[in-house]
């Protein structure tokens, strides 16, 4: 008897294809089992990032809208009682003038004194409060910003400049109240 080994080819060369196919995905396997598991590491790590964000952001919302609650109530309070200050500092100038009205056989000499006292008590509330008197020497030059002329009349002086002062104006905080009345003189 002979003994012979035969060495059989393989019938089927796609089922060689498949084994080694399978071969290929065995050895694939981990590495997209590992590109999985990274980009699911990777989305839970940008799912918290997110939420960390929006949590911010709500927050700074809420802090945006409680900042801009507390200017509305400090801006109406402002209103309220901004004149406080103002009604303070003229509750002497009223309390002079009653005080020279009771005295019922005043002379003229005294009702003048008062007058000029309670006067000096009103300017110095009003200049306390900036409230500035507008009342420009002769020979200044007109300023339409602050001055109002009333009329015009030839002098010797440079043309558009003040002759006389009719009537006060005022200004508070660089913003005229009330121009000041004014004569000017004409252009020669």
């Amino acid at each position: 008897m002979s003994d012979t080994t035969s060495t059989t080819p393989n019938p089927n060369p796609a089922a060689a294809n498949y084994q080694s196919t399978e071969d290929l995905a065995a050895s694939q396997a981990p590495q997209e089992g590992d590109a999985l598991a990274q980009a699911q590491a990777e989305l839970a790590t940008l799912q918290a990032k997110s939420s960390e964000l929006a949590d911010q952001f709500l927050r700074a919302k809420a802090e945006a809208e409680n900042a801009r609650r507390r200017a509305e109530d400090e801006i109406s309070k402002a209103r309220k009682f901004a004149v406080e200050s103002f009604a303070e500092s003229l509750l002497p100038v009223a309390d002079s003038l009653e005080a020279g009205l009771v005295i019922k056989d005043a002379t003229p000499e005294q009702i003048r004194e008062g007058a000029q006292a309670t006067l000096r008590q009103l300017v110095a509330a009003l200049e306390r409060n900036k409230v500035v008197a507008i009342a420009p020497a002769a020979g200044t030059k007109f300023d339409p910003h602050q001055h109002q002329a009333i009329s015009v009349v030839p002098a010797e002086q440079e043309a558009n400049t003040v002759v006389s002062v009719l009537q006060k104006g005022y200004s508070i905080a660089d913003r005229v109240l009330r121009p000041a009345l004014v004569t000017v003189t004409a252009a020669k």
